[in-house]
């Protein structure tokens, strides 16, 4: 990725500034040279960062400056997509009309890239505030009248970090105490960074409880970190980890079966895992046999797929894709990487899934721009399939 983008960047420079018109051949090499400047200050956090000789403290800082600096890289390739299109469009208008010299002009290409960097830094103050209480009623396929009107928490893709301080873990504990959830469940990428350097960022979690349990599934970036350390650490903190296992919980004289399984990161060879372990859908299933119903805790929407092909579960709950964080990126980049799922409720076959946009993201993309950050209530409503 560093490779690519870097590129890239020189071309996009080039690209931005050279057909610029008004411009002297001096104002022209100006502007081509403080762009990339600021471009190559998000190469140079990259190549920090993959060097690896930092402690995750400051990583952490230089991966946000490399995200900010991606933000502005995203924003301003869609800029030139438009501008070319627009352009060749102009071809067509009459030679008199300002169609013809807008695209090129001085004036809006430094208007455009002025407002680049501020959506860019915007994004980056969306990402990190703390997200909103979003509650919504979920029709779930098959589900037991005595299950109606169950509230599930969702905590999907926290990402603390040295970043995401202590303070806005509390806010988010508060703001899910306040609701009174009847279960609260953590569908991965709770944390960044090892133990030694995230824990006291994590410490409020402890506070987290509901008449039902809390309940954490891993995510890719657990698996990053040190798995085993942080899936003990959690366990110490009084939540309840489900390693491809199954909790059955009693609800109004039915069988709720809640299953964590591992994520598919384990699948593939990285030079960055550090543990974890494959999804074991045989087992949870096993494991719930004659359950009233089955919720799937799986971190990756990808899942839902094979889930819904086993027919044993009525409801899959995701994060991974943080909402796809910024219209447009959304809908042409993150869902087609995730079969099509990057937000809300889907029917897939018999099973519901639901893929929440997360209540953080990681520091290396932070920005969210029409996306927020949510912490996700879920309401059951007993439907039969095919009900939305």
């Amino acid at each position: 990725m560093t490779l690519l983008v870097s590129l890239i960047l020189p071309l996009l420079a080039l690209w931005l500034w050279w057909p610029v018109t008004s411009l002297s051949k001096r104002q022209r090499r100006w502007h081509i040279g403080v762009t990339l400047a600021l471009a190559l200050i998000g190469l140079s956090c990259a190549t920090l960062w993959r060097m690896d000789v930092f402690e995750y403290a400051i990583e952490a800082w230089i991966q946000l400056v490399f995200g900010w600096m991606l933000a502005m890289f995203i924003i301003l390739l869609a800029f030139l997509i438009l501008r070319t299109l627009g352009w060749l469009l102009s071809r067509f208008a009459p030679r008199t009309s300002a169609w013809v010299t807008l695209w090129h002009g001085k004036r809006m290409n430094q208007s455009a890239s002025a407002l680049i960097v501020v959506l860019a830094t915007l994004g980056i103050w969306n990402g990190l505030k703390p997200p909103q209480v979003r509650e919504r009623e979920l029709v779930v396929p098959h589900l037991p009248a005595e299950l109606d009107g169950v509230r599930i928490a969702v905590l999907a893709d926290m990402h603390i970090s040295p970043v995401k301080r202590t303070w806005r873990t509390q806010r988010i504990v508060d703001a899910v105490l306040a609701v009174k959830p009847d279960v609260i469940v953590l569908p991965g990428d709770m944390v960044d960074g090892e133990v030694a350097d995230t824990a006291v960022f994590v410490e409020p979690l402890a506070k987290l409880s509901a008449p039902h349990g809390v309940w954490v599934a891993p995510g890719n970036h657990e698996y990053y970190h040190g798995y085993k350390q942080w899936m003990a650490h959690f366990r110490g903190m009084g939540l309840g980890v489900l390693e491809n296992q199954t909790v059955r919980l009693s609800i109004n004289g039915r069988t709720l079966a809640v299953s964590g399984v591992g994520d598919l990161a384990a699948l593939r060879t990285s030079s960055y895992m550090r543990g974890g372990l494959a999804p074991d859908l045989p087992a949870v299933i096993a494991a719930a046999k004659g359950s009233d119903a089955h919720i799937l805790l799986a971190h990756q929407p990808k899942q839902a797929r094979d889930a819904a092909a086993t027919g044993a579960f009525n409801l899959q709950i995701s994060g991974h894709t943080h909402g796809g964080h910024m219209w447009g990126f959304d809908r042409w980049v993150v869902a087609p990487a995730n079969h099509g799922y990057v937000r809300g409720e889907y029917m897939v076959k018999d099973m519901k899934l639901f893929v929440s946009s997360g209540a953080g993201q990681w520091d290396g993309f932070t920005a969210r721009l029409g996306v927020p950050s949510s912490i996700d209530v879920l309401v059951l409503k007993r439907g039969v399939a095919g009900d939305q």
